[in-house]
């Protein structure tokens, strides 16, 4: 029997890759809903494609073009649609990879609605971590990693008890600027800070990926995920992004998962947990030898991977006030209103004036959430 996937974000650099799985195993899966932000060509040629039931559009005008020019399918909008979409009752898996904090309304509803849920937005988790845990367990759902880091640390834990892990070891990339002195991060453009030297993500990631916040945000999600304390979760440089992570164990093991890397992997293996399918990916042609580099992080280059990190240990508000700073932030580079060498330095700034609320509810976040935002974009248009 195919099951029913709904793609949250559907026109994104994930919500792609996915459809291309679905359309390589056709008789695996059937698409039944998707949702974009407001990219409506892209939208209408995956309507005309998989021919889903439910779609739904956040751009309410866009949607209006939508319901005319594609009749027999029911055309929503706005953050209710979408969070509609993540609670169909046939829906057997929900893929969710929208962008950004905008996720923690769809993935607590489809939480709710007790649906699997193929998770590739970190962002819900790293502002929302213990709100989103103690909803999992009173509607037992469940969240399957997308992510190709937290992927392979699901991979590799799978048998094993917690009390034998050590410490799990994310990698990153290191991006394309892991090399730069610092003294020339300032004159980077957002072009260069795009080039990912490795993976072909959406624009946001990409540049938290150059940042190295990106890899704080997973560190954080790993906590969550994984009920991992953070002097157990390490992360190093590996720049030929081969290995996608690894679990040391107390009897000084390493078990590594190792690919090529393509997001392909790892989406396909939250679809069909806990079996797989044969020819996703490319094999490693280990017989003409492999590179494997293993560097640490620089604490003075990459000051926003370890503001992240900081902002998760000392949890309550202030990861939803770092995450907020850092999205604006992001905006404001790729927009040419911000050197790249300022991106922490504004994370820095909210992190150091905000009034941290302990134990939050989900009003504290997101209001702290809305109130990072403006106050770093008034800080930004000020100079």
């Amino acid at each position: 029997m195919r099951k029913n996937i709904v793609i949250l974000g559907s026109t994104g650099s994930i919500g792609k890759s996915a459809l291309s799985l679905i359309k390589k195993f056709k008789n695996e899966f059937k698409v039944i809903g998707i949702s974009a932000y407001e990219n409506i060509k892209e939208l209408s040629h995956q309507i005309k494609i998989f021919k889903p039931e439910y779609v739904a559009i956040h751009n309410e005008d866009k949607a209006e073009i939508l319901k005319r020019k594609f009749k027999n399918i029911k055309i929503l909008s706005g953050i209710n649609g979408i969070t509609f979409l993540s609670t169909i009752k046939k829906a057997d898996i929900i893929l969710l990879s929208i962008v950004g904090a905008a996720g923690i309304f769809p993935l607590l509803s489809a939480i709710k609605a007790g649906k699997k849920i193929a998770l590739a937005n970190k962002e819900s988790l790293v502002i929302a971590g213990d709100v989103i845990n103690k909803e999992l367990k009173r509607y037992k759902a469940e969240i399957l990693p997308v992510d190709s880091e937290h992927s392979a640390i699901f991979q590799a834990l799978q048998g094993q008890k917690k009390e034998f892990i050590k410490k799990i070891i994310l990698t990153a990339s290191g991006g394309p600027f892991f090399e730069k002195d610092k003294k020339d991060l300032r004159y980077i453009k957002s072009e260069e800070a795009l080039r990912h030297p490795t993976w072909k993500m959406g624009k946001k990631i990409t540049i938290d990926s150059a940042t190295l916040v990106n890899k704080g945000l997973e560190v954080i999600e790993a906590h969550y995920l994984f009920d991992l304390p953070y002097e157990k979760i390490d992360v190093v440089i590996h720049p030929q992004s081969i290995v996608h992570s690894m679990v040391e164990f107390i009897d000084g093991s390493i078990i590594a998962q190792i690919s090529k890397p393509d997001m392909k992997l790892p989406i396909m293996y939250a679809l069909t947990y806990p079996e797989r399918k044969k020819s996703v990916i490319n094999s490693l042609d280990l017989k003409n030898g492999i590179k494997l580099d293993f560097k640490k992080i620089d604490k003075l280059k990459f000051r926003g991977f370890f503001l992240a990190v900081k902002a998760g240990k000392i949890g309550g508000t202030m990861p939803s006030c770092m995450n907020a700073a850092n999205e604006v932030a992001v905006k404001n580079f790729i927009e040419g209103k911000l050197t790249f060498d300022k991106i922490p330095f504004y994370i820095e700034k909210a992190m150091n004036s905000h009034r941290l609320v302990k134990n939050p509810t989900l009003e504290d976040i997101l209001k702290t959430d809305s109130e990072t935002r403006k106050k770093i974009k008034e800080m930004i248009e000020n100079g």
